[in-house]
């Protein structure tokens, strides 16, 4: 079966589940809103796929998100906005748009960091010629973390940046000063300190982009590494007949600092 048969099919089978007569009641009842958790979830799951270096679970988490692609194309088709061939047309048409140098006439771009340039510069051009302003279009939806680092770097693409690294780490120190002096006051001004310790961690995302960290990435890998140890912590305990609830922290701490040299 070609490549254009076998999307098609897939095609087939979603007017099929969408069918109001004999489709699937679960797939008639859906919306865009509905919808959308799935296809957040989907992203996420071929992110786990590639960080196991899952070649096999990527396959299938790729044809899950691709599904959720059909399906909301699907959505607008019913109501007339617009059908799959149109999603293929569109990214087609920006993907060559956006590579003048593959497709086109421009030369000079050499390297990852020049493209990355040459990219954000047809943003803009396009969003300039939409009227929006440089932070418009980074999606609200997405994690915070990977907000903030896309927020700054669009904002840096204008020279709205710290020269240079070391200011940022000048200002995670004044942003933890500021946060222990809300943390000081009694009682303690809740939302105040949730103010400074959001102030905090967006610094935190500044030194990430500064250091070509992975604001996102780095903080999975934490969480990776804590569950990692703390399994230890628990095996370790389980040895001596005991759990973590039944534990002094002292006794866990020590227990930690072993996890740390080994793990």
């Amino acid at each position: 079966m070609t490549e254009s048969k076998k999307i098609g099919k897939l095609l087939e089978i979603m007017a099929r589940l969408r069918d109001p007569e004999s489709g699937c009641p679960w797939d008639i009842e859906q919306t865009f809103q509905t919808i959308a958790p799935y296809t957040i979830e989907e992203g996420y799951e071929v992110a786990d796929a590639i960080s196991r270096g899952d070649l096999a679970a990527l396959r299938e988490e790729l044809g899950d998100l691709l599904f959720q692609v059909v399906y909301h194309a699907r959505l607008a088709e019913e109501q007339g906005h617009f059908n799959f061939a149109d999603v293929v047309a569109s990214i087609s048409d920006k993907m060559v748009r956006r590579h003048p140098h593959v497709f086109g006439n421009e030369t000079g771009i050499r390297d990852a960091g020049q493209q990355t340039k040459a990219w954000e510069k047809t943003k803009a051009r396009e969003r300039g010629g939409k009227g929006r302003g440089i932070l418009e279009d980074v999606p609200a939806a997405l994690p915070a973390l990977m907000r903030a680092e896309k927020l700054q770097q669009r904002a840096a693409t204008v020279g709205f940046d710290w020269p240079e690294a070391a200011q940022v780490l000048d200002k995670i120190e004044e942003e933890v000063a500021e946060l222990r002096q809300e943390m000081e006051k009694s009682p303690a001004p809740l939302e105040k300190i949730g103010d400074e310790l959001g102030d905090l961690l967006f610094a935190l995302v500044n030194l990430s982009r500064w250091l070509k960290v992975d604001a996102e990435e780095a903080l999975r890998g934490a969480n990776a590494k804590f569950v990692k140890r703390f399994r230890f912590i628990e095996k370790e305990l389980a040895a001596r007949g005991k759990t973590p609830a039944e534990t002094a922290l002292d006794e866990m701490e020590a227990l930690w600092v072993k996890a740390k040299d080994q793990l």
